[in-house]
């Protein structure tokens, strides 16, 4: 391997962990904003959950739910149980495995999210086209797009709910 070959893969390699640690800082900072908003009778963590669930168009399992937010499997177990106490989610059997139970949102949990998701979608327009060109903003919803269904890793496939 050439002298030239191994610069261009320090260059690449000290760029790539550039762009990682701008992008956890960039989403630590906003996270830090909209965790300081209202979020009513929810949390944020669970506001995530609802949302989540809303965009499934048919119940879905855990573990599919799982893979959509950034909590652990234990402590979104008994988030789940939570919100399905407070009538924001339904569990009902899944009708392919009886042993399955499949999750979605109740009218309640239905009604909240929308409610809650409202206010919420102009405080993220605002801090984004604040910070942002629209150039720049759909340049980052591709660039996060591609990270999202390639950034897996070998064999590894991310899907949207």
């Amino acid at each position: 391997m050439s002298r030239a070959t191994v610069v261009d893969r320090q260059a690449t390699l000290r760029l790539a962990n550039e762009a990682w640690e701008s992008l956890l800082l960039a989403h630590a900072t906003v996270m830090r904003r909209f965790a300081s908003e209202e979020w009513d009778e929810v949390s944020i963590r669970e506001y995530d959950v609802l949302y989540t669930l809303s965009k499934c168009s048919e119940p879905i399992r855990l573990g599919e739910l799982h893979r959509h937010v950034l909590l652990s499997q234990p402590a979104l177990s008994r988030m789940v149980d939570r919100l399905v106490a407070r009538g924001l989610i339904l569990r009902v059997s899944d009708p392919t495995d009886a042993r399955g139970r499949l999750l979605s949102l109740s009218a309640e949990g239905r009604a909240t999210q929308r409610r809650i998701g409202r206010r919420h979608a102009r405080n993220v327009a605002a801090a984004m086209t604040t910070a942002l060109t629209d150039a720049q903003l759909e340049d980052l919803r591709s660039i996060c797009r591609t990270l999202a269904e390639r950034g897996g890793g070998p064999g590894e496939t991310v899907t949207q709910a």
